[in-house]
């Protein structure tokens, strides 16, 4: 087991600009290997990119390893020969041996469209799939850029209809002007939409069932106008309006800082200006590293292994070896470490278990 690199994996988008290509110093014209024909597609500086797909196992963008032993074989391949050793063996036993978590990095030149995702519930009775639930980290916005994120005012699905037909859904809205640190849980039913100016990070459940609600009325690269999802919206939508939807963390230097623990995963915010060990070997899971600001050696302690990231690149640290230390490359470096928390399904089981036995 070694620490994992990915090749580049660009997904054009009507909505997407240039600074991803840009931020990861990648060249203007190079190819994207897409993982369902091995094809190769080129990228060029006219082309708007909105995505890119750090690590992922969704059929249409398997992840290319770039290092290592594995250099070319896919993500998935890896995953089901060696799975406990890579997600873990209670990651496995819940999910299978494929990697349930997606991570992005995306660029809104213009506005996404207004959507919502379904719970596991709805996803898996009406698509046979996993739900998605997400979270934003703001990496950088331009003056006065915002998003949406859940209602502001009470509504109910005739309201909902009538704003949908007359386009004036985003007045009900949530707005939140946005700068970078800033954090956006988004459970499955939450209503958002990622606007113009803005760059962030993006952890969710690999899963890639969207409905989108408006769409401004714009066409696609052909001219048509892009598919809504009304009526399965409508279902899938949480009405609960909060008085809070942003999610406030401390972001301490030299230690990890608890950002979201969902069902889903846990994130914790990274900064470091000197050698920083980690030990995440008790949640028995994978680690998904994005490296948000400044160069790092990650440094395997039982291996000695060692792997450079990059800024605005990521790394898929396998469970087997999440011992490590994160030395900076400068004078400092940020990380997003994604994982999911195998000791509070443990807690919940086990309290499951209790509560059956007392019943009985």
């Amino acid at each position: 087991m070694y620490p994992l690199l990915f090749k580049p994996n660009l997904r054009p988008v009507i909505w997407g600009g240039q600074r991803l290509m840009t931020w990861k110093n990648l060249s203007s014209t190079y190819g994207i290997s897409y993982a369902q024909d091995d094809s190769h597609n080129i990228i060029t500086e006219d082309i708007p990119i909105g995505e890119s797909w750090e690590v992922s196992c969704i059929p249409q963008a398997v992840s290319i390893i770039a290092n290592g032993k594995w250099k070319g074989m896919k993500l998935d391949d890896v995953t089901r020969s060696f799975p406990e050793q890579i997600l873990g063996n209670d990651v496995v036993k819940h999910y299978g041996a494929t990697l349930p978590l997606l991570a992005k990095f995306i660029d809104a030149e213009h506005d996404l469209s207004v959507q919502v995702h379904p719970d596991d519930a709805m996803a898996e009775r009406v698509h046979g799939k996993r739900g998605k639930s997400e979270m934003w980290y703001i990496i950088d916005a331009k003056p006065g850029a915002y998003l949406y994120a859940g209602f502001k005012e009470n509504l109910t699905k005739e309201e909902y209809n009538r704003r949908i037909a007359d386009g004036s859904i985003c007045d009900v809205m949530a707005r939140h002007e946005v700068h970078t640190g800033d954090v956006f849980y988004l459970p499955a039913g939450r209503i958002h939409a990622i606007c113009s100016g803005i760059m962030l990070a993006e952890i969710q459940q690999a899963s890639d069932l969207t409905y989108r609600i408006y769409d401004y009325d714009r066409r696609d690269i052909d001219g048509k106008k892009r598919v809504l999802h009304t009526e399965l919206a409508s279902e899938a939508l949480d009405y609960e309006v909060l008085s809070e939807y942003r999610t406030i963390y401390t972001d301490d230097m030299q230690r990890a800082n608890p950002c979201i623990d969902s069902p889903f995963f846990s994130v914790r915010i990274v900064d470091f200006e000197g050698s920083f060990h980690r030990n995440l070997k008790k949640y028995g899971s994978f680690i998904i590293s994005m490296c948000l600001q400044g160069d790092c050696l990650i440094k395997i302690r039982s291996t000695q292994d060692g792997v450079i990231l990059r800024e605005g690149h990521t790394c898929l640290i396998p469970a087997e070896i999440a011992d490590y230390d994160v030395i900076p490359i400068g004078k400092k470096t940020k990380l997003l470490d994604a994982f999911i928390d195998n000791r509070e399904r443990s807690i919940l089981s086990a309290a499951s278990r209790f509560l059956h036995l007392a019943t009985k």
